[in-house]
């Protein structure tokens, strides 16, 4: 069932589909919050010389690195679902089970970034904090496509734009499955390959502008 109904004055979105977009950033919000309950502030007893305080500090490494790796890859979850709804211009029921799913899958993301700092190097929270990261990725590509898809996608949108936000979507899975394969290696730098999603950003919009380029000649 599709609510077309009026987009109001100017180029507002239906109110229906404004909620659902308030409602997904408060998730997105908490999850991205929740990664740093989990990093909880040493306790040193008070007189203890400087090096105590900076080996307590160290101790904490593991969790660090695992809120700021899940920190911004939250945030770039939370920033292409801002872009695919920023197309939007009608809301439809057929939003909200793939939405859910998605931020589902988010919220489940500083559950897995615990489990991966907690033992740090080992390969099945490594692999089970990856694979997380796979699951949003396609859960986000599906999200993506039915957003830039009639009925939900504004008239006014270009296709360009459209195989553009299209193309951005698998650049996490990629970095997540880079970063498996880095941890059948050894898991202490699986980590490390989440750097290479920006990369494959940048080639997955250069293979999108190609690719529309060679069918709209």
């Amino acid at each position: 069932m599709t609510t077309g109904g009026s987009k109001g004055s100017g180029s507002r979105p239906d109110h229906p589909l404004e909620r659902l977009i308030f409602f997904s950033d408060a998730v997105f919000a908490i999850a991205i919050t929740l990664l740093i309950i989990d990093v909880h502030a040493p306790h040193v007893p008070l007189g203890s010389p400087d090096h105590a305080y900076i080996r307590a500090l160290l101790d904490l490494a593991p969790s660090l690195f695992g809120f700021f790796v899940s920190f911004f890859v939250i945030g770039a979850f939370w920033a292409g679902h801002h872009r695919a709804f920023a197309l939007a211009g009608h809301y439809s029921d057929i939003l909200n089970g793939p939405n859910l799913m998605m931020l589902c899958s988010v919220v489940f993301m500083p559950f897995t970034t615990s489990f991966m700092s907690h033992n740090i190097g080992t390969l099945v929270p490594t692999q089970v904090y990856n694979l997380s990261l796979v699951a949003t990725g396609l859960l986000n590509i599906r999200l993506v496509r039915i957003v830039t898809s009639p009925p939900v996608v504004s008239e006014a949108v270009s296709a360009e734009r459209i195989a553009i936000v299209r193309a951005r979507g698998p650049a996490v899975v990629l970095g997540a499955l880079c970063a498996m394969l880095v941890a059948f290696w050894d898991p202490r730098f699986s980590q490390m390959a989440l750097i290479t999603i920006p990369l494959w950003l940048r080639l997955l919009r250069v293979w999108a502008m190609r690719r529309f380029a060679a069918a709209h000649p």
